[in-house]
């Protein structure tokens, strides 16, 4: 009698080696890219972090050292650990001697190309804006970015009129662009010809934002007058 023959076990298609093939390739590529991300995530924080500090000096020029706050439904308070729901997030700086020189806050609204973000300075002493610097915009080269170039446009920009209404609720005057040339009030802004939609775009960032963060911060700016130790 003979022996029965085991069955041949099938052969692996070339459909099927193609997709173990891609399988590991993507794993592999899958391990490079998450290694890449976690060995370079602490130098691109630290490169952000600069990059923010050299703009809160910019538009602060008193400012030797910076401490993040929030502005909170219960308060002012400094950043650290959890960030409370709704909270807006400002930078305190501080001059030499470790006493107020000035708040710094982000501001973003829509340019030509897309969204402009700015960082601004504010003094308490004069319930004023006295700079401001760009953080991100995509605007036309040549054209918008006269926002940081042009020097009668950055004059607006000295000692902008953002104080408080009596409430302490609001700016007493929204912060406006105007036609260049024709500005009148100390809350208005002198736009640039040719890249007026851009130059409203940073009047809208200082004006929205200031309103929401102003109010917040005016009843606890003492708390910040002087750098704890």
């Amino acid at each position: 009698m003979s022996t029965p023959i085991a069955p041949t076990p099938p052969q692996a298609t070339p459909a099927t080696s193609l997709v173990k093939t891609l399988g590991l390739v993507s794993t592999v590529c899958g391990l490079i890219i998450v290694g890449a991300y976690q060995g370079t995530y602490d130098a691109a924080a630290a490169n952000r972090r600069l990059a923010l500090e050299r703009t809160v000096f910019k538009v602060i020029p008193a400012a030797k050292s910076m401490a993040e706050w929030q502005a909170t439904p219960q308060g002012i308070r400094p950043a650290g650990g959890e960030t409370v729901p709704g909270a807006l997030k400002f930078y305190v700086a501080y001059d030499a001697e470790g006493v107020l020189a000035g708040i710094a806050a982000e501001g973003a609204a829509k340019g030509y190309a897309d969204t402009v973000r700015i960082l601004y300075g504010y003094s308490p002493v004069c319930q004023c804006i006295t700079g401001f610097g760009l953080v991100a915009s995509k605007e036309t080269p040549g054209i918008g970015d006269k926002i940081v170039t042009d020097k009668a446009f950055l004059a607006n920009f000295e000692a902008l009129d953002v104080k408080l209404n009596a409430e302490l609720s609001a700016l007493a005057n929204e912060v406006k662009v105007v036609k260049q040339g024709t500005k009148t009030k100390a809350w208005e802004i002198d736009a640039i010809a040719g890249a007026t939609v851009t130059s409203r775009a940073v009047g809208k960032a200082i004006n929205d934002s200031a309103q929401l963060l102003l109010p917040k911060l005016a009843p606890d700016i003492g708390k910040l007058q002087k750098r704890e130790p």
